[in-house]
């Protein structure tokens, strides 16, 4: 008796599988269909199938667990996806601004440059001339 194996083709096929003492399956007929037979002298089924109760029990909490945990990332996520858009949408703006007092002050401190360049012009130029004399 093999324990918890499949000897052979597929799974629904014409060799005998048995999981335990006193659960054995076969195939009926041509269709898709397993045959169960229980024997009531290899075992006690009730305290296997309370186990198995309580192991799908366990399986639901951690299931469930495991969604609460993935709703709480996912609102993470979004949150944290928020906060980057309205963080991009400020430095958008402030780029906007330093780049259009960057234009307005950069021509303010042309002109000054040049107005600066005119009056040492004309200093040297009035200095040189009165030097003359």
């Amino acid at each position: 008796m093999a324990s918890n194996s499949h000897r052979g083709g597929d799974f629904y096929g014409a060799a005998s599988h048995r999981s335990r003492d006193g659960l054995s399956t076969r195939q009926v007929g041509g269709s898709d269909e397993i045959q169960l037979r229980i024997d009531p002298m290899h075992g006690d089924l009730d305290d296997e199938i309370t186990g198995l109760r309580k192991q799908v029990k366990q399986l639901r909490n951690v299931a469930q667990e495991i969604e609460s945990e993935a709703k709480y990332q996912n609102d993470f996520i979004n949150q944290l996806q928020m906060t980057l858009i309205k963080a991009q949408a400020g430095v958008k703006n402030n780029m906007r601004r330093l780049n259009r007092s960057i234009i307005q002050e950069g021509s303010s401190h042309v002109m000054h440059v040049v107005l600066f360049a005119l009056f040492c012009f004309f200093v040297i130029y009035w200095l040189a001339k009165f030097s003359r004399r």
